[in-house]
């Protein structure tokens, strides 16, 4: 089985559609289809061809995706690399792709140096050549590569395909009802999944995607309101940040405004509730790089009597606790089209999938009506005197208190129990901190209540504003 080449599709079909805006500029897709064929030729000129593997580093600009969308007509495989990275961790993602060729913005190439990229600038200057148009994608091409956080030992290349993407995309369709008049407002990183899987929905629906380089909640609060984005994608800690905006500046949500995809974990009750007193609905999701993107989704009708749930699995998706029974909890298993075929370099000899099923690491269950809640990740459990103790558990408590605006939880060693939970809080009022473990008590065993509370002004995380566990423990 064959895809037809999705931008040279998209631009056929609705060449005349919105395709992209970036600032002061937009392009519909026949004119992003002839600028990715001048940058596909320009990418040819430095020996690019269909067997290539290239690595991108770029913000997240109309630029990157010119190129990006380059590389689709080439058909080449992406690495797509985190420009928060340190230069080490560069270093290895791209030894361990064994790349072609780095291309990055002006500003990142230090970062890459030894690498010897090529500057988008000198890929803009260079003269467009001929090369051979990738008319048809095998569903099993490798579209593109991302690794994994990493949150133990090193990061994994995640393979990506266009079975993988377009599974993604039509799933997601299916269960949005997402049209060609819809505008997708993208202020995540295109380098991550979250990013990325919207350009794929954008050439799958024939979707706009309104581009951001980066978050901004004044920024995105005033786009929620002009009337012209209709969807966008978050996580809670930017979600809350939106939406102190809007009640702050006493904004008005635009009616063409639908919805708000949440994905990096369970979204507050008190979020969700200021959320529909603005007219917003808000989609809880879960997912992960190895899925690109969503595997479940839970619909606003039952945000309220599924607090704290992932909802159900996409139509075309199956998830499954392993080894567990009804509201019994257990490692994560997905089934399904988009799962990836496998991991590149170090790891590509590592089994994926088990008799079909992907194991996430995610520790979950599912209740008697078949929705999913997850849990916590497997790295992140500690064992306090041989009890199972889950950060995430324990974030979610102290999130239900008024003045904590974010929440996180880390094993800290200790003689008697071993490990201990130890909470890092960000506060409206620095004057609760002492009344913080009182209140845990009220609501959690006696083993879950943190035995350390710190007050810090931001917590780690990652580029798509994931909480990074791993680095509390280095603040201990």
């Amino acid at each position: 089985m064959t895809y037809p080449n999705w931008l040279s599709q998209r631009a056929y079909l609705t060449g005349n559609q919105l395709a992209l805006s970036f600032g002061e500029d937009e392009w519909t897709f026949g004119e992003v289809n002839k600028i990715a064929l001048d940058y596909a030729g320009k990418l040819a000129h430095f020996g690019i061809t269909e067997h290539s593997r290239v690595a991108l580093l770029a913000r997240s600009n109309a630029e990157a995706v010119f190129v990006m969308y380059g590389c689709l007509h080439i058909g080449c495989e992406m690495v797509m690399l985190n420009e928060r990275l340190a230069g080490a961790e560069l270093a290895y993602q791209i030894e361990d792709a064994k790349v072609d060729q780095v291309f990055a913005t002006s500003e990142l190439c230090e970062k890459v140096a030894a690498s010897q990229p090529v500057s988008f600038e000198q890929l803009r200057q260079a003269p467009s050549v001929d090369f051979t148009l990738k008319a048809e994608w095998a569903k099993d091409c490798t579209v593109s590569i991302m690794y994994t956080s990493g949150t133990t030992g090193n990061p994994k290349g995640v393979r990506q395909t266009a079975e993988n993407h377009f599974s993604s995309a039509v799933s997601s369709a299916l269960n949005l009802g997402v049209s060609p008049d819809d505008v997708w407002l993208c202020m995540v990183p295109l380098f991550h999944i979250s990013g990325f899987s919207i350009l794929m929905r954008s050439l799958v629906y024939g979707m706009g995607v309104r581009l951001y380089e980066k978050f901004d909640p004044a920024v995105c609060a005033d786009e929620l309101c002009k009337g012209q984005v209709t969807h966008s994608s978050m996580v809670a800690v930017t979600l809350d940040q939106v939406l102190r905006e809007i009640e702050q500046r006493e904004l008005s949500v635009s009616a063409r405004f639908k919805q708000i995809l949440a994905g990096g974990g369970p979204v507050p009750v008190s979020y969700l509730q200021r959320a529909e007193a603005h007219g917003i609905q808000v989609l809880q999701t879960y997912g992960m790089t190895e899925t690109s993107s969503q595997t479940t989704t839970l619909q606003p009708a039952d945000a309220k009597t599924k607090i704290g749930s992932a909802g159900k699995p996409l139509f075309l998706y199956q998830v499954k606790i392993d080894g567990a029974k009804t509201e019994e909890a257990g490692e994560i298993l997905i089934k399904g089209p988009q799962v990836t075929p496998g991991y590149i370099g170090k790891f590509k000899e590592r089994d994926v999938q088990k008799d079909g099923w992907l194991a996430t690491g995610d520790i979950g269950y599912v209740d008697a009506e078949g929705f999913l809640f997850v849990v916590d990740r497997r790295s992140d459990l500690l064992v306090s005197g041989g009890e199972n103790v889950y950060p995430a558990e324990i974030e979610k408590v102290l999130m239900a208190h008024p003045s904590v605006r974010e929440a996180g939880v880390c094993a800290m060693a200790d003689s008697t129990w071993g490990e201990v939970p130890a909470a890092f809080v960000v506060l409206d009022d620095p004057a609760v901190l002492d009344e913080l473990a009182e209140f845990c008590r009220g609501q959690l065993a006696g083993y879950k209540v943190p035995k350390l509370f710190r007050v810090v002004n931001e917590l780690p995380r990652n580029a798509s504003n994931k909480l990074l566990r791993r680095e509390l423990k280095t603040w201990l």
